[in-house]
């Protein structure tokens, strides 16, 4: 395979993975990183480093399209932006000490619990009988557009949230997956806001949390610009066009394609794992 054939396959496999990273909130970094370890080859570490680009090409490219609509929770992105950031920081330093094949298997148990958390029953309104003081006081409740014009959703448990948050930026700075999984399982579990303002205001808050981890990533050398630039390119139309999709998808469908996505990348990947012992 030349440099050519390469570069194409990694275009068309990023622009699958940003067009579910937008559709589902993962960032797309999720497909990505199996996609270069286990299709292609690539060193996990380097791999990472090109995600974690395409990431935040990825929410630059969602992040204008879901804002336009009413969909996104600017206020409470930024609250927990403070969060992610000092984790993802953290996660990078510990990324560049630990074992490949540790970071492996952890991704792969990362993705099987998302996608068991994404199951679960929740209720599809969203819940305004209970008040949360801190949502309140911070005016991070919000609305958002439904064919029937907007619907107010309050947001509730947000220390807890916020605590959450900070876990998914050390993961995303360990994995290189912009943590989008659990940021979306935060703000729909815990903090119980509707699914598409999770998923919205997820792609919003995954490329500064992805940009302070790839900070570290490049003054360790991981960041390799013939590898990363194919994945930007792949990865921002297919955020686009997922994010044009989103509008007038049905939430089920988004939990089912999100799911799939999870276990389908982990399996592959603790199959490489015990294949590669």
């Amino acid at each position: 395979m030349n440099i050519l054939e390469f570069s194409l396959l990694v275009w068309v496999g990023s622009f699958t993975a940003g067009l579910i990273g937008a559709l589902t909130g993962l960032g797309g970094g999720v497909v990505i990183v199996p996609l270069l370890t286990s299709v292609f080859g690539v060193d996990i570490r380097y791999a990472v480093g090109a995600s974690l680009v395409s990431v935040i090409a990825t929410s630059l490219g969602a992040a204008s399209t879901y804002i336009k609509q009413g969909y996104t929770n600017l206020r409470l992105g930024m609250f927990l932006e403070v969060a992610t950031t000092f984790g993802a920081i953290i996660g990078a330093i510990i990324a560049t000490k630990v074992s490949v094949k540790a970071l492996t298997i952890f991704l792969a148990i990362i993705l099987l619990y998302s996608a068991y958390l994404s199951q679960q029953p929740k209720r599809q309104e969203p819940e305004n009988e209970t008040e949360d003081g801190f949502a309140n006081y911070l005016e991070l409740n919000g609305a958002y557009p439904t064919p029937d014009g907007f619907i107010p959703y309050q947001v509730h448990a947000v220390p807890g949230g916020f605590a959450v948050m900070f876990v998914s930026g050390i993961i995303s700075g360990l994995l290189g997956i912009g943590s989008g999984a659990f940021k979306v399982l935060a703000m729909d579990n815990v903090m119980r806001i509707p699914f598409k303002v999770s998923t919205t205001t997820s792609n919003f808050m995954i490329g500064v949390t992805a940009a302070a981890s790839a900070g570290v990533y490049l003054a360790r050398g991981y960041i390799d610009p013939g590898l990363s630039m194919p994945v930007m390119l792949g990865v921002l139309p297919g955020a686009f066009l997922g994010a044009r999709i989103l509008i007038g998808a049905k939430t089920q469908v988004l939990r089912i394609i999100f799911s799939f996505v999870l276990i389908a990348m982990a399996l592959k990947m603790v199959y490489n794992s015990l294949i590669g012992v």
